[in-house]
């Protein structure tokens, strides 16, 4: 804990584009997050290469991720943001902690199983150890708490394990995290097919409205997404899972309960309803993309941010790999 405040870390790959899922998810609670608690929010580079990635694309995402990251409200001088490749102790940190990691574990979890499926061709050790190098992320910083959606609470728990395995071993060393989980607008789905999450890699993009889209390509993508035959507008996840995803998009974009939403739009046919959150969201896009745009003609400013950024992480996780390498036997000058 630094200071009166609990340590909260959370990192984003910077592949693809982000979606409005990843916002609603992630960057927006960042915000919010920064002024209760003290964030290290990272870019999680290292993690991005266990899939293949084009080197000059992986630099220019890294970038537009850090911009939208500042665009969004994220303040460097209340958190410290900064580039997992820019801190070394997030890879030492990750060796050490695979001799307190079983083969068993990794085999089964279930991202690694998901990724090796779509990827058959590159199943790298990277790829398995993936959770390691997340629990070295959260574990570095002496984590109180960690924001996660329901397909990340496999790794939290692992991350868990291994601080209390390590703890045993040697004593008190990391702080054993927990995790906090979002409740309104944590999960949006695909517009074409709402019973699945929305991805930055989904299949077809028409089903994923990104932070980058223009208001023509998000007013047509709404415009299309999958709804009922029922005609009415209602929040009712299993039975009509379109229209309560639109519902949940509305909802978080303009500040209003669920049942406000279902008042204003009672009588309304979907076409107008489809046009009408399409419209809000492409509104609510538009300063962030006009900043983040601005940023990236700044590359001074940014890599300041990340100058900036990458001492006061490295500071902090020295901190702790010293501790380990002293408790582990590493003899040290």
């Amino acid at each position: 804990m630094q200071g009166d405040k609990k340590i909260l870390y959370s990192a984003v790959q910077p592949t693809n584009n982000l979606t409005i899922g990843n916002y609603i998810g992630a960057v927006k609670n960042f915000v919010a997050l920064q002024e209760e608690y003290d964030c290290i929010y990272a870019i999680a580079n290292m993690h991005a290469i266990t899939v293949r990635q084009d080197a000059a694309q992986l630099r220019k995402n890294t970038l537009s991720l850090l911009a939208l990251y500042l665009a969004c409200g994220i303040d460097p001088q209340k958190c410290v943001l900064y580039l997992q490749s820019h801190v070394p102790a997030h890879a030492e940190l990750a060796w050490t902690l695979n001799t307190f990691t079983y083969v068993g574990e990794m085999e089964r979890m279930t991202q690694f199983k998901d990724k090796s499926a779509k990827h058959a061709d590159n199943i790298n050790m990277g790829l398995m150890d993936y959770p390691v190098l997340m629990a070295a992320d959260i574990l570095l910083y002496q984590t109180d708490v960690v924001p996660v959606g329901v397909d990340q609470r496999q790794h939290l728990e692992i991350t868990r394990d291994i601080a209390v395995r390590f703890n045993n071993a040697y004593s008190p060393t990391f702080t054993v995290p927990e995790g906090i989980y979002m409740k309104v607008g944590a999960k949006i789905n695909d517009l074409l097919d709402p019973s699945k999450k929305m991805s930055k890699s989904a299949e077809n993009a028409n089903g994923a409205v990104f932070m980058s889209d223009d208001r023509d390509t998000i007013i047509r993508k709404f415009r299309r997404a999958v709804t009922d035959s029922m005609a009415e507008i209602k929040y009712d996840p299993s039975n009509k899972p379109g229209v309560s995803n639109l519902l949940s998009i509305y909802s978080v974009f303009g500040g209003m309960d669920i049942a406000d939403c279902e008042r204003q739009f009672e009588g309304c046919g979907y076409g107008d309803f489809k046009l009408a959150v399409g419209e809000l969201v492409a509104d609510k896009l538009a300063p962030i993309q006009a900043e983040q745009a601005k940023l990236l003609a700044d590359k001074q400013y940014l890599n300041d941010v990340l100058k900036s950024g990458a001492e006061r992480a490295a500071h902090r996780a020295a901190k702790t790999l010293a501790k380990v390498y002293k408790k582990i036997g590493f003899y040290q000058l």
